[in-house]
């Protein structure tokens, strides 16, 4: 082979290894599987913004429509210099990063959200100090607005002042910014601000919390950083997975009432309720999120059934002196559904706490089954606060009055819950809203996602073949087999990959495989 050919054939080579990392990470974060069971939930009707920090001394920021796979048409890009509707345009140059990001975005054919309606490219720069931080902020009409880029070496003060710009911002607008955490040492902002969410990599090696200025719990989420494993490339995983929510949630996926599920706190509670927990993910009562994981791997999915539950109003509310305890009451009614969310408004008063009791029946046909609950509690910094109403997630069993799990943090603007095997009955999930002469506001609108579930798997032969099969929802379960259950056991993943039939993963085996016995675990 000529030295041409031979090059040739390493840049195909290495071009077909990027495609089939990228399409991993589709399969990883939901992405094939919410396309296969699902019809055009691609991003489309929404647009988005994605803010690009020039290189150096240069003027690279921008995206080339024609490497992402979109038209020129779908672009403005904006800064100092003023705004551009071609490429190449007077007001920068072509950046190989905005590039990556886009791709994972909305590029095609492999990014989140390929049909997004427009895309706003900003000079990062201009984008803070003459939009977010203007005098009045313009409005930029981008529901979701992606940021892989830090402010590094900030002092505490000056992370809280870019914190307080964007969550104004958010809080106004209703603008979800999905920004990078950094790629070692405590979480930079913008990614530290209250109202948007904070990304990860899903290796636990990017930037890690608390907060420096009050503690928090960021980043919110992980996801995979293809490519070079930075924050810049899962930032876009998940701005992608937001904009699809949107869209759905605009589309009636989530109910007749369209405006809710697109709320930036209904797609947060969601996006995080539907991650995926890393073998090692911790949490505690005082901080809801993983300091590595925020509250796990992103799966678009997961989050997208937890959306099509629709919205499930809490069953009875009740007030009670403040500090006082509020164990379950004798209220009868129960939430219809095991998986699915609410946007409600919880109100206390100078003398008394708030609770919503959302009552669920957890049930199903196989007597001894062990269920796992999820559960994730956001609201915004209002506008022009400097700090945040008290919210907290209470799951009691109501047959006891025992208290199974509680989120109590006292700095964050996010609850969250995971309880893996517990027994079946009857819960009450409660949204607790402090009183008292210190709180920001009476009133508080909060959005609440849940999942409670059990998965099973069903076993049965069919000729000389051994078909196994279980829900495709929630996904992110792992088949393994082995061949006897002498210790030490040694389970195996190499099984073949399942087929998706009627909402049912689908995995036959035939009659030379040596397997006897098989489970689902979850990593």
């Amino acid at each position: 082979m000529n030295k041409l050919r031979g090059a040739q054939f390493l840049l195909a080579f290495v071009f077909l290894g990027q495609m089939a990392a990228r399409a991993s990470n589709l399969d990883t974060i939901g992405v094939t599987l919410l396309q296969a069971v699902t019809t055009n939930v691609n991003g489309a009707g929404i647009p988005v913004g994605q803010a690009e920090a020039g290189n150096g001394a240069t003027t690279n920021w921008q995206v080339n429509p024609s490497t992402v796979g979109q038209p020129t048409n779908l672009f403005t890009y904006y800064s100092s210099g003023g705004s551009a509707t071609t490429f190449p345009n007077a007001l920068g140059a072509e950046s190989g990063h905005a590039d990556a990001v886009a791709g994972n975005f909305y590029g095609v054919p492999l990014g989140v959200a390929t049909n997004v309606a427009h895309v706003d490219n900003y000079d990062a720069s201009y984008f803070y100090n003459s939009i977010i931080a203007a005098p009045v902020p313009p409005n930029i009409n981008d529901p979701v607005v992606n940021q892989s880029f830090n402010f590094t070496g900030t002092t505490v003060g000056q992370q809280q002042t870019f914190d307080s710009k964007y969550d104004n911002y958010a809080a106004q607008y209703k603008t979800l910014f999905v920004s990078g955490a950094g790629n070692g040492g405590p979480v930079n902002p913008p990614a530290t601000c209250y109202n948007g969410i904070g990304v990860a990599v899903d290796n636990g090696s990017s930037s890690y919390g608390p907060t420096l200025d009050n503690g928090r719990a960021k980043p919110d989420i992980t996801a995979p950083g293809y490519p070079a494993g930075l924050t810049s490339f899962s930032t876009p995983y998940v701005s992608g997975a937001a904009a699809v929510l949107m869209q759905a949630g605009l589309r009636s996926d989530g109910g007749s009432d369209t405006n809710p599920p697109a709320d930036i706190r209904t797609v947060k509670a969601l996006l995080l309720n539907g991650a995926i927990k890393p073998a090692d993910w911790t949490n505690n009562a005082s901080s809801p999120l993983d300091t590595r994981y925020g509250a796990g791997v992103l799966n678009v999915f997961n989050s997208y059934k937890q959306l099509t539950g629709g919205k499930r109003g809490y069953i009875v509310s009740t007030s009670v002196s403040i500090g006082n305890p509020h164990p379950p009451t004798g209220a009868t009614g129960t939430v219809g559904v095991l998986s699915g969310w609410d946007f409600n408004t919880n109100s206390s008063s100078a003398t008394s706490d708030v609770v919503k009791h959302y009552y669920f029946n957890v049930t199903n046909s196989v007597s001894n089954a062990l269920f796992t609950a999820t559960l994730t509690l956001v609201w915004n910094r209002q506008q022009n606060q400097s700090s945040i109403n008290n919210l907290n997630l209470f799951l009691y069993n109501a047959a006891n009055s025992n208290l199974v799990a509680v989120s109590t943090s006292a700095v964050d603007n996010v609850e969250h819950i995971f309880v893996p095997k517990f027994a079946q009955g009857r819960y009450d999930l409660q949204v607790w809203k402090a009183g008292g002469l210190t709180i920001v506001s009476s009133s508080e609108a909060y959005a609440l996602a849940f999942e409670f579930f059990s998965m099973s798997l069903n076993v049965a032969k069919s000729d000389t073949n051994v078909v196994l099969k279980w829900p495709v929802y929630p996904t992110g379960f792992i088949l393994e087999s082995t061949t006897n259950l002498i210790s030490p056991i040694l389970w195996s993943t190499n099984n073949p990959a399942a087929a998706v039939t009627n909402s049912q993963n689908c995995v036959t085996l035939g009659a030379m495989n040596g397997s006897q016995f098989f489970r689902l675990r979850r990593p």
